[in-house]
């Protein structure tokens, strides 16, 4: 069993949000969380899932584990659709998100479809269990004048700030995930050809074009920045470390405060803008999925819904009424 999944079980660390799970010590003695690791290791290996998709399942299981063991059961076999929905019903009662509550739905309806190819329970007891109703919610887009804003925030006159800028320049130019930006080597981008190449969900490999303005920003912060062994990540930290999600989040969400922008603040935020912004000045859809990373086009069509002024447009052009 790797590290990594011990981690998961022990969450903490991972989300402080959420109780923490039971210590790494005792999940030798506990049927319930080694079956759990094992479950973890078959979507590593087995389904190839990305990491971060691992670490959110992981939690998830774990913590309905957990619930099982605080009810004095230890056997998988004993668990009945009931303790699914308590499960379930204390996520809700909890406020957590429609969307959150989906996501366990499915990672137990994987585990119990796991369990049961293994022969460690005689029924999957959640494959009638029928999913929340989960709207498409439209994703969060910053304008275009609140990105410039933001970009220009970085004080470049410091190493951080020169950074920060690389960062910030870069996932606005390319649609990245921020796992995937903070995971970028040096060697993953080419300032001369204006390109990058990142591994996304599912270790999927694509190319994705840099434009100029966020070459220039890595280019003024690689000058100043220490030279890394071969596979060092590209940003780092005051540490020498790779830079973190967290970390990411805390820097970004600081500049847009800085900035007077209002909305909230998030990595992801500057994806979505940057799907929505080049369809607003009519990039092709598919070339767009091709860009984010997504399997299916029907995640991207979301992208098409949001710019306001384009549906308006287009309806003042085409609606024999308008």
């Amino acid at each position: 069993m790797s590290a990594t999944y011990d981690f998961i079980l022990n969450t903490n660390k991972l989300t402080p949000r959420r109780p923490a799970l039971l210590p790494v010590r005792a999940q030798d003695s506990n049927p319930l969380l080694r079956s759990v690791r094992h479950f973890l290791d078959a979507l590593r290996t087995e389904k190839g899932l990305a990491h971060n998709t691992c670490l959110a399942y992981g939690n998830d299981v774990g913590q309905f584990a957990a619930m099982l063991q605080q009810r004095g059961l230890c056997a998988w076999p004993a668990v009945t659709p009931d303790h699914i929905l308590d499960f379930l019903e204390q996520r809700r009662a909890a406020k957590c998100a429609i969307s959150t509550i989906f996501r366990e739905l499915i990672a137990l309806r994987m585990l119990f479809r796991f369990l049961r190819a293994q022969g460690q329970v005689p029924a999957d007891v959640s494959e009638r269990l029928e999913a929340p109703k989960l709207w498409k919610l439209l994703p969060d887009v910053l304008a275009e004048e609140d990105v410039e804003r933001l970009l220009a925030a970085p004080d470049v006159t410091t190493g951080l700030g020169r950074r920060d800028k690389g960062m910030l320049e870069l996932l606005y130019a390319s649609g990245l995930r921020v796992s995937e930006l903070v995971t970028l080597r040096a060697q993953d981008v080419d300032l001369q050809a204006g390109f990058l190449r990142c591994t996304g969900k599912g270790n999927k490999e694509r190319l994705v074009p840099v434009g100029s303005h966020a070459c220039a920003a890595i280019q003024a912060y690689l000058a100043q920045r220490p030279a890394g062994a071969s596979g060092a990540p590209l940003f780092i930290s005051n540490r020498g470390r790779a830079m973190s999600r967290i970390n990411f989040w805390k820097r970004i969400r600081l500049y847009g405060k800085a900035c007077g922008i209002t909305k909230a603040i998030y990595p992801h935020i500057l994806r979505h803008s940057f799907a929505t912004h080049l369809l607003t000045h009519g990039a092709d859809l598919r070339v767009v999925q091709e860009l984010l990373g997504h399997a299916d086009i029907s995640t991207t069509q979301i992208y098409t819904h949001v710019d306001d002024q384009r549906l308006r447009t287009v309806h003042r052009r085409f609606h024999p009424r308008a």
